[in-house]
């Protein structure tokens, strides 16, 4: 008997793989993946790796890792399982296009604040008329 393969897209509410896409589109989430495809590393050498993140959501983000079969654990190491290396790649790029283009991030958010602080400007103005 052999199994057909079921069609999921992430455009559905009800689709499991709509868990997974949050999952992997966590900032975590990467900054893991991108870590552990190097190496397996301690708790702590993550923990000071990844500058800003609290031990709490450290925890809890391994352990979601974990419980999808991303990241593996032994007595003191965290690893890449073999579905988990499947990540690298993608998030790796994704590093690197917000590594690239954060200057023109940076200015495009300029832009559209400016011309958001002048919409208000010319409100205001346009009130006291």
């Amino acid at each position: 008997m052999t199994e057909q393969r079921r069609e999921w897209t992430v455009f559905s509410a009800k689709c499991p793989s709509r868990a997974s896409l949050a999952r992997i589109a966590n900032k975590w989430t990467a900054m893991i993946v991108i870590l552990l495809h190097e190496q397996p590393l301690r708790f702590g050498e993550l923990h000071r790796q990844v500058d800003g993140i609290t031990k709490k959501v450290l925890v809890d983000s391994l352990r979601a890792l974990e419980r999808d079969g991303m990241v593996e654990k032994d007595d003191v190491h965290y690893r890449l399982t073999p579905l988990g290396r499947t990540l690298h790649d993608p998030l790796r790029a994704l590093q690197t296009w917000a590594e690239s283009y954060v200057d023109d991030v940076q200015q495009a958010q300029e832009r559209y604040d400016e011309a958001a602080d002048n919409r208000l400007l010319g409100v205001a103005e346009a009130n006291l008329d």
